[in-house]
């Protein structure tokens, strides 16, 4: 990378910080067969975006790509062009302030059948909003078919999470924050109570009493002890998940506070009800305290940590587990990067004993990766306005 590209990267870091979190350092060393930096590299797939959240391969057999815009449009990639008018344009309703906006967009597992599509936002007061959209056939979203699903009174503009995402099961899951406020002032982290820290799973397919969902059998607080719609907890701003396609395991990325940033894993077949510590615990060790009861936890996969304006970062980005053969270098691999370094990394999953490796150095400023209709990698560059695709670099 060249010292203006380097130069570019640390005036972004001070605006990027608004958006998910505090600066934290490099994962160490790997044990899993290497790769080279050289044998992966970006393209790019369109620009011309305003602060890119997210992206999401349309699944109807179209190629179509939707681009989440922090300030409330989804907009369309079609054959590798942006399109100019807006898919969904929720803009007089959202808020986009500091870490606030449009967050995540899911496509329901039969949209091609049904179009119906979900979305979570803040909305003009900053609270969270999971609502329900139609699409017409290879059309545009109809902004008078909103259904709300689900509202939460958030007590600060930080930490919203905001990922959605369709389970193998069928099931909707839902990424929340822990509201906000430094060192967990509010106690939220370990508060079942609230909907706080978590991840949440509904069934958007029934309705059950007044809500306008239905909670999945196995919800470990169905009966009782919580609110029923928790699946796993303690967690800080969850920002980003996604499952693997080839094991339905949960990878679960969680922007830490002062010392670690953490990928998380629920495994398929687990019963809900996982506790990641927050704010217990903070990566593998106490976050407030020189010792804690970490018998009831479920300790991170990875992490990394320390802060450190040497190395520039300072929140993780979810990724996905690419499973494929246009990469194979990559193939079983769980991408995920750093949002105000650039680096992203790698790591064999289902291997014990690996550890990440830096697969690529950009100065991009990634805020969400994605996987397209061919099941490659994409990735949003925030303050670049634009999304990637990862490819095989050429031989040398």
């Amino acid at each position: 990378m060249s010292t203006s590209a380097r130069g570019v990267r640390r005036m972004r870091l001070t605006a990027a910080v608004v958006l998910l979190g505090v600066p934290l350092a490099l994962p160490t060393g790997s044990e899993g067969p290497p790769l080279a930096l050289e044998q992966v590299r970006l393209e790019l797939v369109t620009d011309g975006l305003r602060a890119p959240t997210g992206v999401v391969a349309v699944n109807d057999g179209s190629a179509r790509l939707l681009v989440l815009e922090k300030g409330g449009r989804v907009r369309v990639v079609a054959d590798g062009s942006l399109e100019p008018e807006p898919w969904l344009d929720l803009s007089g309703a959202v808020s986009g302030g500091s870490e606030q906006g449009l967050l995540g967009l899911a496509l329901h597992p039969e949209f091609e059948e049904n179009g119906r599509l979900f979305v979570n936002y803040t909305d003009l007061e900053g609270d969270t909003v999971v609502a329900e959209y139609s699409a017409a056939p290879r059309g545009a979203t109809d902004p008078d078919s909103a259904r709300q699903l689900l509202f939460i009174d958030q007590p600060h503009e930080l930490h919203n999470g905001g990922g959605l995402a369709f389970g193998p099961d069928g099931h909707l899951y839902i990424g929340v924050g822990d509201g906000g406020w430094p060192n967990d002032v509010i106690q939220t982290g370990q508060d079942t109570d609230r909907l706080f820290g978590t991840i949440l799973r509904i069934d958007v397919d029934g309705t059950e009493g007044d809500l306008p969902y239905a909670i999945p059998a196995g919800n470990p607080f169905a009966d009782g002890g919580g609110r029923a719609e928790i699946w796993d907890y303690g967690l800080r701003n969850p920002w980003r998940f996604s499952f693997d396609s080839a094991t339905g395991d949960l990878f679960i990325a969680d922007v830490g506070y002062l010392t670690h940033e953490e990928i998380n894993v629920h495994p398929s077949g687990t019963p809900g009800g996982l506790n990641y510590g927050w704010s217990i615990t903070e990566g593998f060790g106490c976050f407030a305290a020189e010792s804690c009861d970490t018998s009831d936890l479920t300790p991170p996969l990875t992490v990394y940590g320390g802060r450190s304006l040497k190395t520039g970062n300072c929140a993780i980005i979810g990724g996905t587990v690419y499973r494929g053969d246009t990469l194979p270098m990559l193939d079983g691999r769980l991408l995920y990067g750093d949002f105000c370094s650039g680096r992203i990394w790698t790591l064999l999953v289902g291997a014990a004993g690996t550890l990440p490796e830096e697969q690529l150095d950009t100065d991009l400023t990634i805020s969400s990766f994605g996987l397209d209709a061919d099941g490659v990698p994409l990735l949003t560059d925030y303050a670049g306005g634009a999304v990637y695709r990862l490819v095989p670099a050429p031989a040398s």
